[in-house]
């Protein structure tokens, strides 16, 4: 006999529910949306303490109380609320990679954006609610002024705080990133 599936074993968990918790499912996460807790642990602790709730149905629960219908935009995530104010910064540095050349890749994740040719040459980071971190892999590169020594993944960062700051010099060491990573 096949193993069930993770989906057929959540589905099958659903299904007892009302059998081990009292409740079908829709009223579980109609419980949960009315306490405004918005982490998967909290919910699973607090579903656990209040209705005594048995760890694999109160993880079950929180994660459906979770999951979202909508597709996440990572780069709208990024520059919601109180960063909202560096989007156009963000715009003006996609806008200058793209013209870079036709190779170029623009991978959003959770946290940051990765701009890659054959392998990256720019990660761009909203680090603060007033700054973007601009990371150029420039190996070998001096720093000085502006720019700074990073990490491993970027060996140089520069620091954008308005518009301006994305000006000749940055759009120069970013071309020079680009062109060293093909």
């Amino acid at each position: 006999m096949a193993m069930a599936t993770p989906e057929e074993q959540a589905a099958s968990m659903i299904a007892n529910l009302p059998d081990k918790t009292g409740k079908p499912l829709g009223e579980w996460l109609e419980l949960v949306g009315r306490t405004q807790l918005d982490k998967h642990g909290k919910i699973v602790i607090w579903l656990k303490a209040e209705y005594g709730i048995g760890h694999g149905f109160a993880n079950l629960i929180a994660a459906k109380a979770l999951e979202s219908d909508r597709p996440t935009d990572p780069v709208a995530d990024q520059y919601s609320g109180a960063k909202a104010a560096l989007k156009p910064i963000y715009d003006a540095i996609v806008a200058f990679a793209e013209g870079l050349g036709d190779d170029v890749e623009i991978a959003p994740k959770k946290a940051s954006v990765s701009l890659r040719r054959a392998k990256q040459f720019a990660l761009i980071t909203p680090a603060t609610k007033t700054r973007i971190d601009l990371g150029l892999a420039l190996k070998g590169e001096k720093a000085g002024g502006r720019l700074e020594t990073y990490n491993a993944m970027c060996s140089h960062r520069v620091r954008l705080q308005m518009l301006e700051d994305f000006d000749d010099d940055v759009k120069g060491w970013m071309h020079e990133a680009y062109s060293r990573a093909d």
